[in-house]
């Protein structure tokens, strides 16, 4: 019988550890607000206040359903492209009584 070799697993490395920039990565920097270029100024401000940071915030959220439909049904929706659930839901909204 063949012995099993141990393998001790490589360290983790947690690849959120950026080093920290310093005020003269800072001066040298492109600063960008929500795709567009502005001043380190404005990009400095920007970055305290937290603009545009996160996922935007819908207006009216959606609740989470169930719905059993035919196969044939949901695979048609499916082949029908990205966003179908969204169309779905237009649809289905505006046949709604």
């Amino acid at each position: 019988m063949t012995e099993s070799k141990r393998v001790s697993p490589k360290p983790w490395v947690d690849p959120d550890d950026a080093p920290d920039l310093s005020d003269a990565d800072l001066a040298t920097a492109v600063w960008q607000v929500a795709g567009r270029t502005v001043t380190a100024t404005e990009g400095a401000t920007a970055m305290r206040a937290g603009v545009a940071r996160g996922r935007p915030k819908a207006a009216v959220h959606k609740a989470p359903i169930t719905l059993r439909m035919d196969p044939d049904a949901l695979a048609r929706w499916r082949a029908s492209g990205k966003g179908w659930q969204t169309r779905a839901a237009r649809i289905l909204a505006a046949a709604a009584p």
